[in-house]
């Protein structure tokens, strides 16, 4: 390092690669004294002048302001305030064209002059060497300074860089042609711009400043040597005359023989470099108050009668700038914002200048002639020659043509500082710079949209996160939290473990599949095929023969006690079933008896009818419970006993089919007799009738009677219980004595059935012969007609009714 110092402060300087030499065209323009020029009639100020974000605007249209007034204030990171140029009115704030080669719309304010150009209220420093570094930092802040060499950067974040700084490099080369702004100023103001490095020195505490002027600027050199001849720490170096050596990067190698790594920043390896309009700008803020609203620009070119330096409001237009240097255009004029190197023609004149416009060139075509169409390249390598990053501006051409932007990257394009050194030395006259922009802009749209699609993947990862978080602390709400155990339950668990672990502690005690396991273990450690042990499965399996050997010989004790055996439950079944057919067609044959009866006494008047069909109908009824008693006592006789639940539930269901049979009686009878009483009157009717309803009732009670006596009583415990069950095992002889008795209960039932109906029919004839009336002799052939007609419709009725109740008894038994 000290090495290092010496080598500088002897004046030692470093080559860089590359470089050309084109004509200076200077002397047009440093002859002559910086300029005022009169207030322009409006004045058009851009809110961005700078790299980064605009301010935020704090005036509106139609307010007045005074010189030095902000206009808008900061609002984010590297966002710096603009300034009213002079006292006026805000006409306007609309888009206007920028200080741009594509001259797009920026938001600007448009200032009227008022002719005053009244100062608001300026606090300069009374004392700046005491001023803090925070205090030095938000004053060049709040005067609104950047970079006015070209990048416009803003200062305060140089200023406030965390970085140590060794060097500090005052860039005062201005290699560009014909642009003289920065020589005239050292020449005109080398005091101030010597303040502006020593409070840059008290802000940063650099180890040495150097400051860099090429040796084409002799005045400049002398002035800035004689002002900083007290600071030792401030050394004026003098550089060849070669372009691009105001370059930064090429700066700093011609000065301290460092190199910026790629992609990096000159504060990586220590080094801040400013330039000196922008450490004059800080000496005015500092020490006088003033924010930054002009600066020096050059105007110049062959179609200027008087090319020179002047002072020019921010927001003057190009136009007022041209028209107070004598300005004479020519056919198809151009008119270019900077040097003729790194400038860009301006597509209108009516375009504010801004802080980082330092020349207006306005060349006729012999000074600056067109550039020919463009030719193939020869691959002469003049361009990477020439090229001061060391880059390979073919290759580079080629990639940005094809839109190769991966490999453009890979070959470093955005170390290209667009000096134009390629394309000036290009046979083939190939706009080689164009490509280079265009392609840098391109790029960094792509990153930007790579940028902007991360940002809305993150905020969609995060919304969803937050989604999931909320939905499982919704579903963690609603779930019921254990009940907390009492102190009493917990010991009561802890004891059952103690117990278990005891348990399983005892060998005594292990249970059988311990053991098992235990045992096979022991096999499988002897070397022995395993098999399974059943000692367990087959005392078990004992135990259950030995109770089943005992229920066995209990249930045949309680068997040979009993007085009849028992006989299976589905075979009894069958036989009462086979007994209730018998008794149906045995009732069948008690009604074509019954018919034949009623044809044979067809010739009694309606009276003897209707009393011979009430018999028939009281016989039908009788004989169908005496089948019914028939049936159930063959049932009962031969039927094993049923449980105590059966039993119930099949009188509550012949309880019910007698109510229903009786209730379907009555309305049959009601129909019956509704349909036969047209001819007889109706007192008859009334009376047959009511009889019909009393017999049903006697019916539906002599029913339930006879059901009541078959159901057990429910704390009488059956001993056929067992017997059902030993019943499964009866043998083929068993089976045999059951159809046999079965038969004979069928044979009892049709006897019964027959004899009932004989007895009854020898019954009802008596009482026919002896409640007969005499019958009137005065009756008309017709009327015993009709009565023999109604008597033969009465019967069949009285028939239909007998087997409907017939074959409900049936199915209630």
């Amino acid at each position: 390092m000290e090495k290092l110092l010496e080598q500088i402060k002897k004046g030692t300087v470093w080559a860089f690669p590359g470089g050309v030499h084109p004509p200076q065209q200077k002397t047009l323009s440093n002859s002559a004294q910086i300029a005022r020029l009169p207030l322009p009639d409006k004045l058009v100020v851009p809110l961005k002048q700078h790299i980064g974000a605009n301010g935020k605007l704090i005036v509106e249209k139609g307010q007045h302001v005074l010189k030095g007034q902000p206009l808008t204030t900061p609002a984010a990171n590297w966002s710096v305030p603009v300034h009213a140029p002079t006292s006026g009115t805000i006409t306007d704030i609309a888009p206007m064209p920028s200080a741009h080669p594509s001259a797009l719309p920026e938001l600007s304010i448009i200032i009227e002059p008022d002719g005053n150009d009244e100062w608001c209220s300026l606090n300069p420093a009374i004392n700046p060497a005491k001023l803090s570094h925070d205090e030095l930092v938000d004053i060049i802040h709040q005067a609104g300074i950047s970079g006015m060499g070209g990048a416009g950067f803003p200062t305060y974040v140089k200023a406030d860089i965390k970085q140590p700084i060794e060097f500090l490099i005052v860039n005062a080369v201005e290699c560009e042609p014909y642009i003289t702004a920065d020589d005239v100023l050292m020449r005109e103001h080398a005091k101030q711009v010597v303040q502006g490095i020593e409070l840059m020195q008290q802000i940063l505490n650099p180890t040495l400043c150097i400051v860099g002027i090429e040796d084409n600027k002799p005045e400049a050199i002398a002035a800035m040597t004689q002002a900083a001849e007290h600071n030792a720490n401030i050394v004026i170096q003098t550089v060849p005359t070669v372009y691009p050596s105001g370059g930064e990067k090429q700066l700093i190698k011609l000065l301290t023989n460092r190199e910026v790594p790629s992609s990096g920043i000159p504060a990586d390896i220590g080094i801040l470099v400013h330039n000196t309009g922008t450490l004059f700008a800080v000496q005015q803020a500092v020490y006088e108050g003033k924010p930054l609203i002009e600066r020096v620009i050059t105007v110049t070119g062959n179609t200027i009668h008087t090319p020179g330096n002047v002072w020019a409001l921010l927001g003057t237009e190009i136009k007022h700038l041209l028209d107070c240097q004598g300005f004479s255009p020519v056919p198809q004029q151009r008119v270019v914002m900077g040097g003729p190197m790194m400038g860009f023609t301006l597509p209108t004149v009516r375009i504010g200048v801004v802080k980082t416009t330092n020349c207006i060139l306005a060349p006729d075509h012999k000074e600056l002639a067109e550039p020919g169409p463009e030719k193939a390249c020869i691959r002469c390598s003049a361009c990477a020659d020439a090229c001061p990053a060391s880059l390979l501006p073919q290759q580079l051409q080629w990639f940005a043509k094809s839109k190769e932007y991966d490999k453009l990257q890979e070959h470093n394009l955005f170390d290209c500082i667009e000096c134009g050194a390629c394309a000036y030395v290009c046979p083939s006259e190939i706009p080689l710079v164009q490509y280079y922009r265009v392609a840098k802009v391109e790029i960094k749209e792509q990153q930007a949209e790579k940028i902007k699609a991360d940002r809305a993947k993150e905020r969609f990862d995060a919304r969803k996160e937050r989604l999931e978080r909320e939905q499982e602390e919704r579903q963690n709400r609603h779930k019921r939290k254990p009940a907390a155990k009492s102190d009493d339950e917990k010991q009561k668990v802890a004891d059952a473990l103690a117990r278990i672990k005891n348990k399983s502690d005892n060998g005594g005690e292990k249970s059988a599949v311990a053991a098992a396991i235990a045992r096979a273990k022991a096999k499988k450690q002897q070397g022995e095929e395993l098999e399974p042990d059943n000692t367990e499965v087959a005392k078990e399996r004992a135990l259950r023969k030995e109770q089943a050997r005992k229920y066995k010989e209990q249930k045949s004790q309680t068997d040979d006690s009993g007085d009849t055996a028992p006989v299976d439950d589905k075979k009894s079944a069958v036989a009462a079933a086979i007994a209730r057919a018998k008794a149906k067609k045995a009732a069948q044959a008690q009604d074509e008896q019954v018919n034949t009866d009623d044809a044979n006494t067809a010739q009694v008047d309606d009276k003897k009818s209707a009393v011979a069909a009430a018999i028939a109908r009281a016989k039908a009824k009788k004989a169908a419970q005496a089948q019914d008693e028939q049936v159930n006592t063959d049932d009962s006789d031969t039927a094993a006993p049923v449980d105590d639940k059966k039993a119930a539930v099949a009188a509550a269901i012949a309880r019910a089919k007698a109510k229903k049979a009786a209730k379907a009686q009555d309305e049959q009878t009601n129909t019956d007799d509704a349909n036969t009483a047209a001819p007889v009157d109706d007192k008859k009717a009334a009376v047959a009738a009511a009889i019909a309803r009393a017999k049903a009732k006697k019916a539906a009670k002599a029913a339930e009677q006879t059901d009541q006596p078959n159901v057990p009583s429910t704390n009488e415990k059956p001993a056929d219980n067992v017997k059902s069950e030993e019943s499964q095992t009866d043998s083929p002889a068993d089976n045999k004595k059951a159809a046999v008795a079965a038969a004979i209960a069928r044979a009892k039932a049709k006897k019964a059935a027959k004899e009932a109906q004989q007895t009854q029919s020898n019954e009802d004839t008596e009482q026919v012969t002896t409640a007969e009336p005499e019958t009137p002799s005065e009756t008309s052939p017709e009327q015993t007609a009709a009565q023999k007609k109604k008597a033969a419709v009465a019967t069949a009725i009285a028939r239909a009714k007998a087997k409907k109740l017939q074959k409900e008894g049936n199915d209630q038994s």
